[in-house]
């Protein structure tokens, strides 16, 4: 709890001091005004009683002038506190973005528990908002709760015992919390996949394929099963949160009642006036409301803590870079252009939690200014060694070499400003099309010229088929509309973005063109063959291309064959098929299969 109430307030007083300064004198403001307004009442009951209409008539007033403070000075904190409160919750919701892109690892994304972990982290992060509130209002209740308690024992001693037993149902709060806390966590995943199944059911890009299917009716019940798993642990997760919140409830309650009894009976036998029954009924049921209050606010805190505390750990499970032993004092710049190429020396790797490696004692030369294919059964590894050369992923064992130079010992900033791709699972911003090409090379992100020979490069005409041109909005998050493009317009526009600079070393394209036909893509191939030279000799840029159709394999200065852990084979198209191993038997398949 304390972790929360210090956290809160250093990330609150780092959005605005002057708000928070005010939110707290108003929010102490508050806490005075409330006890106070019940000793006004106290003599103003007691002036009433003897007939002392001056005496009441100022007491009023002084209960007037108390009721007001307290209603003005929580609603103007609020004012302050609340804008405070939506800067903590985008403070936290940038660090969570540049925890997840601050390593240049793909552990994090791709590992599914800590997948869940960060998708939990999400969440917990929402409730940032009320943590501020939370903080404020206990403060001020704090406050309230001290002078209720001065003005209980001095209107009765044995009163004091009544803030005492207030703390039962403090505890018993946080018992609830924590019983509802990890209820939520033991249902998370079910959560995640009923959310995945939720949008998956209710996308235009699945509609038709579900519809064909009838696939709906499937998800739909495997969709209900997952909530109503999750709905169940987190059914008795509240159930055991609400029995511990009733019987706290229940013990003061039934403090409140004996203090209420005491103090009329010492009415009754004439040791207390009227005003101190009144002062007693008000101070104890401004004591319940707070103790109600304190028992909302506590949760509240620990939820927020609890938010903070996933960022932390969110922070930890997202790995470092690693620096070999030998590494520069400082990291060395790529080369201006490539001479040798890129080497993989006895390169093996293996997934986290995977039994097996995925590529195994890899050796490899992928000459400079070459075009280089690779080609393998699903699973056995392409869009694996394409990640090591992006450097998403470290070798287990072996090294990677950038013309003889480990790329661990290379800036990798720099190293990926030399470097471009097209993924299979290529980004969809919802920016202008202009925007969405250009970000390739960002210093010309709204170049015309720059952009449009991207666009070139990739041989692609989808520019002049979106309705406004390169000032076409794409997707559906602009407020005054936008193109749903289609898959094949969106992956034209990701081949565009990865044609945008000019000299990389390494162009990696893996899968690039599969929502455009073999015809399709086997122009986009020899388009950017033909311009390979022009890379070449000005960089001597390695082209790195991942497909399945071997009719654009073949063009390639070099293919690799990729299975069983490691390269199966290496050459050319013809040398690879006068050898008539794997290459040749999955070529001749597939061609046959176009006859």
């Amino acid at each position: 709890m304390l972790r929360a109430i210090t956290g809160l307030l250093r990330l609150s007083w780092r959005q605005d001091r002057r708000k928070m300064a005010v939110a707290l004198a108003l929010m102490a403001g508050n806490a005075v005004a409330v006890p106070a307004s019940a000793v006004a009442l106290k003599h103003l009951t007691n002036a009433a009683a003897a007939g002392r209409a001056g005496a009441a008539a100022w007491a009023g007033l002084a209960v007037a002038v108390a009721a007001i403070a307290a209603l003005t000075c929580a609603h103007f904190a609020h004012i302050g506190y609340f804008e405070v409160s939506e800067l903590n919750v985008l403070s936290t919701d940038e660090q969570l973005i540049e925890i997840s892109n601050g390593t240049p690892y793909l552990d994090h994304h791709e590992r599914p528990e800590h997948a869940d972990r960060m998708a939990l982290a999400q969440d917990e992060l929402q409730r940032i908002g009320e943590g501020l509130q939370a903080l404020l209002t206990g403060g001020s209740l704090a406050v309230g709760l001290l002078l209720t308690t001065v003005l209980l024992t001095l209107t009765h001693p044995a009163l004091v015992l009544l803030p005492l037993l207030a703390a039962l149902p403090v505890l018993a709060g946080r018992r609830a919390e924590a019983a509802a806390d990890r209820a939520r966590a033991d249902s998370v995943v079910d959560t995640r996949q009923a959310r995945h199944l939720f949008e998956l059911t209710t996308t235009a890009a699945s509609a038709k394929e579900l519809r064909l299917l009838g696939l709906v009716g499937h998800l739909q019940q495997r969709y209900a099963t997952h909530w109503q798993r999750a709905t169940a642990r987190l059914w008795r997760g509240e159930l055991a949160a609400g029995l511990w919140r009733a019987a706290g409830q229940a013990v003061f309650a039934l403090g409140y009642v004996a203090a209420l009894v005491l103090v009329v009976r010492d009415a009754v036998r004439g040791r207390a006036d009227v005003g101190d029954v009144v002062l007693a009924i008000m101070l104890a049921s401004q004591l319940n409301h707070q103790v109600a209050a304190a028992v909302t606010i506590t949760q509240q805190l620990a939820r927020s803590g609890r938010s903070l505390q996933r960022l932390d750990e969110v922070r930890e499970l997202v790995p470092t870079p690693v620096t070999p032993p030998d590494a520069p004092a400082t990291p060395l710049l790529p080369p201006a252009r490539l001479l040798e190429g890129i080497r993989l020396r006895q390169v093996t790797f293996t997934y986290p939690g995977a039994a097996e490696p995925v590529l195994r004692d890899v050796d490899l030369l992928l000459p400079a200014g070459s075009t280089v294919a690779v080609v393998g059964e699903n699973g056995a590894g392409k869009t694996t060694l394409v990640k090591l050369l992006n450097r998403f992923y470290e070798p287990d064992r072996g090294a990677i070499l950038v013309d003889g130079v480990d790329l661990r010992h290379l800036d990798l900033a720099a190293w990926r400003a030399r470097t471009t791709a097209a993924f299979q699972d290529y980004a969809r911003p919802e920016l202008t099309a202009r925007l969405a090409v250009g970000i390739g090379d960002l210093p010309r992100a709204t170049d015309d010229d720059a952009v449009r020979t991207g666009l070139a490069r990739a041989h692609s005409e989808v520019a002049d088929r979106l309705p406004y041109g390169l000032d076409t909005r794409l997707g559906r998050s602009h407020a005054d509309g936008g193109v749903d493009a289609s898959g094949g317009q969106w992956q034209q526009l990701a081949l565009g973005r990865a044609m945008m600079r000019d000299a990389p070393l390494l162009m990696v394209l893996d899968e690039p063109a599969s929502a455009l036909d073999a015809e399709a893509e086997h122009r986009l191939f020899a388009r950017y063959a033909d311009g390979a030279a022009r890379v070449a000799a000005d960089s001597g840029g390695v082209t790195v291309f991942v497909s399945h159709r071997f009719s654009t394999v073949r063009t390639a200065d070099l293919i690799i064959v990729i299975g069983d852990g490691g390269v199966r084979e290496v050459g050319t198209h013809d040398e690879l098929i006068r050898l008539g191993g794997v290459y040749a038997a999955l070529y001749g398949t597939q061609a046959a299969a176009y006859r």
